[in-house]
């Protein structure tokens, strides 16, 4: 905790921001005792002076406002909270991932550019205890073998894939909590118990996964690439499982280099913001790595703040004042794309990638510098802007020659959202597309550029 601790305490700039926890409304609510984590949320938010709104999935919606403000309700809510991808945090709980309609609207929030801890992807592989063996495999990480069983009727050809003996864990994909995890020590006990499951629920999908000895396990909590802490679950008695949800027992763990570095790594496997990593530790813990269990998209925090002797989510929410902090969904884009301005009309943009200087450019047909003011045409239509600086311009290619351009600040409209003081030079681009967008600018709509493709967010024009 110490560690992660100094990292926030680095932060040269303390910005206050708002606070939207997203999470299922219990059916018992407002006496259903499980929202332990959200209401920790509740709470910090208030000892730091932050704005928060707990946010039921459960019949959520979105309106705009008459000063076309976005705000999120609940379904009894009118009124709402305002919120902004600029200072907005979404916090995403598991209950989201229970339905596709639910984490739709978490996707709407991430193209939209806010900040949500965690990604849809990143829930999405969690959940699924198969894909992220997957992934925790594809970067090198000891992780126990684990095969599907893809009907009833497979259940002893996945155990010969294994290449173990008994006991095995029989898991189901998406169990949370411990629930879904069984211990298996016979060829009678896995197969009866396989048909079961399956007569149950015939489009369940189950896995086979070896069972490694411990007498408990570890859990690491990492925010952006940072180890927050650590804590030792050990098993509960009489069962093989080591969840506190459960009732295991937590005490102080401290973290190996191999450990603190194979855990970032699981992390980064599912590319997850905020997410618990649970391992066994190896026998000679520094040389040999640690066996990653799973990763945990919505961790709780119960037990947490005993065994690090601090506050897990007060110091989660301060690490994010910084907005570097702020890791958000990139948004596919074209090479080419729309904008729009209240003059000029719809233009079409190319995304030059290769394009590291501090202003995109505009096509001008004429140019007249005036003091301060530049005065210039585009397609007949007359306008003039106060010149943020004379910029010096080298080309390249053929031109291969400098040249000195007036640098203004304009507005244009992309994808449904008004981005303010765009700075452009202007130049006569002659046949090629009217504007030329600079990478500052796809850094701040966080877009990623394919560049085989054109018109992927916007309506399609000639230039």
């Amino acid at each position: 905790m110490e560690q992660f601790k100094t990292f926030i305490t680095e932060e040269k700039e303390d910005k206050k921001y708002k606070v939207v926890v997203l999470t299922r409304k219990p059916d018992d609510w407002p006496n259903h005792k499980s929202l332990l984590t959200s209401a920790k949320f509740e709470d910090a938010c208030k000892d730091l002076g932050l704005d928060f709104y707990m946010c039921f999935i459960n019949g959520a919606y979105f309106s705009f406002d008459e000063d076309k403000n976005r705000r999120i309700h609940n379904s009894d809510d009118d009124k709402g909270f305002e919120i902004s991808n600029e200072n907005t945090l979404i916090i995403v709980r598991g209950g989201v991932n229970a339905r596709d309609q639910w984490k739709d609207l978490v996707s709407s929030l991430e193209r939209s550019g806010y900040c949500c801890t965690n990604s849809r992807e990143c829930m999405e592989v969690c959940s699924d205890k198969y894909r992220t063996a997957l992934r925790l495999s594809e970067v090198g990480l000891s992780t126990p073998t684990t095969v599907l069983i893809p009907d009833e009727k497979s259940s002893m050809d996945s155990f010969e894939k294994l290449n173990t003996k008994f006991p095995v864990i029989l898991k189901t994909t998406h169990g949370t909590k411990g629930v879904g995890v069984l211990f298996i020590e016979s060829q009678k006990a896995l197969e009866s118990m396989t048909q079961l499951l399956f007569k149950i629920d015939e489009e369940i999908s189950l896995i086979l996964q070896t069972f490694l000895e411990s007498d408990g396990d570890v859990r690491v909590m990492i925010l952006n690439n940072q180890v927050l802490g650590s804590m030792k679950r050990e098993k509960v008695k009489g069962d093989f499982r080591s969840n506190v949800h459960l009732g295991a027992k937590v005490s102080t763990y401290e973290l190996t280099e191999k450990e603190k570095e194979d855990s970032i790594q699981a992390a980064k496997s599912v590319n997850g913001t905020w997410v618990g990593v649970d391992f066994i530790p190896a026998k000679n813990r520094d040389k040999d790595s640690p066996f990653i269990l799973e990763v945990n998209s919505s961790p709780g925090t119960q037990g947490f703040d005993k065994a690090n002797k601090g506050d897990v989510v007060k110091d989660l929410l301060k690490s994010f004042y910084d907005r570097n902090n702020w890791w958000k969904v990139p948004t596919l884009s074209g090479v080419w794309e729309t904008f729009e301005h209240e003059k000029l009309g719809k233009l079409v943009g190319k995304m030059d990638t290769g394009n590291s200087s501090n202003s995109s450019v505009i096509h001008a047909d004429k140019i007249d510098v005036q003091g301060k003011r530049v005065n210039w045409e585009f397609n007949g239509v007359k306008l003039s802007h106060p010149i943020k600086e004379m910029k010096n311009i080298k080309l390249g290619g053929f031109r291969n020659r400098e040249e000195i351009r007036p640098s203004i600040e304009m507005d244009f409209l992309f994808n449904g959202t008004l981005y303010k003081k765009i700075s452009f030079t202007l130049d006569d681009r002659g046949d090629k597309t009217p504007l030329l967008i600079n990478r500052d600018f796809m850094k701040e709509a966080n877009l990623m550029i394919d560049p085989s493709r054109k018109f992927i967010l916007t309506e399609r024009l000639d230039k």
